[in-house]
């Protein structure tokens, strides 16, 4: 009798152990048939040095200019009413390019070099007149013709707000300087030819500040096409010597309005 219980417990524990190795081999089945689990690969770090390059159109605003008159009284010159010149600076073109460095995926900066190409002026000055031998003042006003030109080198930031499928917009700020280049004016004093050609222009560097908004598109990893908006004030200076009874004019400063288009190339770290 103990002999028939010990082989039945044998076989018990025989076909039990075989359940439980058919149960894992099934089991040991299903996960194999569970696909791998693939993560996302980890974002690299934008970080590195770029080269950009632009060309764009820019409409100036003049806001105007004021210079001092003079005329004879008795021994002396004296100083008379103050001048008044206004206009408008009609459309230009604008090629510039830089060098910057994407500090992180959402912060980079950048010094860039933009040349404005001339800008027609077209003008109005009225002034205070002197007639000589007989010194007598008078109300006049002349037309004016000539060109402006501008350099500008800016350090500028910027904020990469997302990368959406490839597009990334962004806003920016940046200061530096502009060398404004007047060449000479023409003045036309009611003959309807402009036969004053000795009025020199004048050139100096200016304080300048500018806004931006754009966006950039990823055109491979390394080359990005950037389009954007700019906003540049330029402090006022000098415009010309002067001619005749009046003094050197100096203008209000200027605002330039940029559409830019361009390639910013970024290097591998």
């Amino acid at each position: 009798m103990k002999q028939t219980l010990n082989y039945g417990l044998a076989v018990a524990i025989a076909l039990t152990g075989t359940a439980s190795f058919t149960t894992l081999s099934q089991a040991a089945d299903v996960i194999a048939e569970v696909p791998a689990i693939e993560l996302p690969p980890q974002p690299v770090s934008a970080g590195g040095w770029y080269l950009r390059g632009d060309v764009g159109y820019s409409s100036t605003k003049f806001r105007d200019a004021k210079f001092p008159t003079y005329y004879k009284e008795g021994c002396c010159v004296t100083e008379g009413k103050e001048g008044h010149i206004s206009g408008k600076l009609k459309g230009s073109f604008l090629v510039g390019g830089g060098v910057g460095y994407q500090a992180t995926d959402y912060f980079r900066t950048d010094l860039t070099l933009d040349y404005l190409t001339r800008s027609r002026f077209r003008g109005h000055t009225g002034t205070t007149c002197v007639t000589d031998p007989d010194e007598h003042t008078f109300s006049c006003s002349t037309s004016d013709r000539g060109k402006m030109s501008a350099l500008s080198l800016m350090a500028n930031a910027y904020i990469d707000i997302a990368n959406i499928n490839g597009f990334t917009p962004y806003v920016g700020a940046g200061i530096g300087g502009t060398r404004v280049k007047y060449g000479s004016f023409s003045k036309d004093t009611g003959s309807g030819n402009f036969d004053i050609n000795d009025v020199a222009g004048a050139s100096s560097w200016r304080f300048t500040w500018a806004l931006m908004a754009g966006a950039s598109y990823d055109l491979t990893q390394n080359l990005k096409l950037d389009a954007g908006y700019r906003f540049r004030h330029v402090n006022g200076g000098k415009m010309h010597d002067g001619w005749g009874s009046n003094g050197a004019a100096y203008d209000k400063g200027l605002n330039i309005h940029d559409v830019r288009v361009g390639l910013r190339y970024q290097f591998d770290n």
